[in-house]
């Protein structure tokens, strides 16, 4: 039996815009979540021009900056980074919640694809791990995510 066409991303980043929006809060881990994703995408072929870096305060101001980029459609696409680490109060499902709800939106509403990069952990020994500890690192995750993300849009065509 013949197989089927096949339509994925590849992992070419050459030619193609990314932004960064990286949560300032935790900056200890988010930090080493965007050297990941920088030095991912540029192994990828993206030059320093084609990544721009937008910093806000925290994980729960992620969505609205990354919906005023994909509206404008100043990238092809988005990665969100940032560690929510949970503490003693529910204020770690609010802002956990959110962000990934109003992050898909962002992505849902606009057709551009949001690479999830933020960290949700039980405390900073797990967000270590995930930021380039045992774990590997989840910025370089979400900027291979982005890139196969793009190139796909790219394949489907308007």
């Amino acid at each position: 039996m013949e197989m089927p066409r096949c339509i994925e991303g590849d992992l070419q980043a050459a030619g193609l815009k990314f932004t960064i929006v990286a949560a300032r809060f935790n900056d200890f881990i988010v930090e080493q979540l965007l050297e990941a994703a920088v030095a991912e995408l540029a192994s990828h072929g993206a030059g320093p021009g084609q990544v721009e870096v937008i910093r806000v305060p925290g994980a729960y101001d992620l969505p609205v900056v990354v919906r005023h980029v994909a509206t404008r459609r100043r990238s092809d696409a988005i990665i969100a980074l940032g560690a929510v680490i949970r503490g003693d109060t529910p204020h770690f499902d609010y802002v956990a919640g959110e962000c990934a709800a109003g992050l898909a939106r962002a992505a849902e509403d606009t057709g551009v694809p949001v690479a999830f990069g933020v960290l949700t952990t039980e405390d900073a020994e797990q967000a270590a791990a995930r930021a380039g500890g045992r774990a590997g690192n989840r910025g370089a995750d979400a900027a291979q995510a982005a890139i196969r993300m793009a190139r796909l849009m790219r394949e489907l065509g308007d």
